[in-house]
């Protein structure tokens, strides 16, 4: 345990779950989009769609979707700030229910070249989250590490593959998790790594036959 984990992150807003929380899921999947959000349409669940004005939810998550870090002093005035930027949202209620995680929210990007991605996160407390889902695909991890989420064909051999490329390029790899979308045939491999990964790096494994898509999330 931390200082952090006591007196909780430095912030503007009420909350650490519900604001700071809220503002950083936006703003991670900001990260994890890569490009300029044209719209977002965000749904609320648990706690978070009944706490969601009263403690800045809202504001928060769109200000993290803007780019905004949860000490911004511009978070209560996002609503005016997304719309002077052109981009487009909508905050609704969900139905969702994940036991143990109470303040979920869901958010379907589209990006200003016709990009769509799906990102579902978890504020789990003193300013944490966690994500849960991209596109359909399961995933746990804390985003305060730099994250690589690479999608293969669902064959043998493909951890054999990466790693190789990642001790290459002098890559400690903090922790792994394997997964399986829950249809289709593609696995997924959830790479929290100690440091930076490199464009070449990122560029080789997505040479890699068989693998579908590389996601990466900077800490830069």
């Amino acid at each position: 345990m931390n200082l952090f984990d006591i007196i909780g992150p430095i912030m503007v807003g009420p909350s650490s779950s519900h604001t700071a929380g809220a503002c950083k899921i936006g703003n991670v999947a900001r990260r994890l989009f890569g490009e300029e959000i044209k719209s977002a349409e965000v749904f609320f669940m648990g706690s978070f769609s009944s706490t969601g004005k009263g403690h800045g939810t809202d504001k928060a998550i769109i200000a993290g979707l803007l780019g905004m870090a949860v000490d911004d002093i511009e978070i209560p005035d996002s609503f005016e700030i997304a719309e002077k930027r052109g981009m487009k949202f909508s905050i609704k209620t969900g139905n969702e229910d994940i036991e143990g995680k109470p303040n979920i929210a869901r958010m379907n990007l589209v990006g200003v070249n016709g990009k769509k991605m799906t990102i579902l996160g978890a504020s789990v407390g003193g300013g944490r989250i966690e994500i849960l889902e991209i596109d359909g695909v399961e995933t746990s991890f804390s985003a305060e590490s730099p994250t690589l989420i690479i999608q293969n064909e669902d064959k043998p051999g493909y951890v054999a593959e990466v790693a190789p490329i990642l001790v290459n390029e002098h890559v400690n790899i903090a922790t792994m998790q394997l997964h399986r979308k829950k249809r289709g045939t593609v696995a997924v491999m959830v790479i929290e790594c100690d440091q930076e990964i490199s464009v070449s790096c990122i560029a080789a494994l997505r040479a890699l036959p068989g693998v579908l898509e590389v996601t990466y999330l900077s800490m830069m």
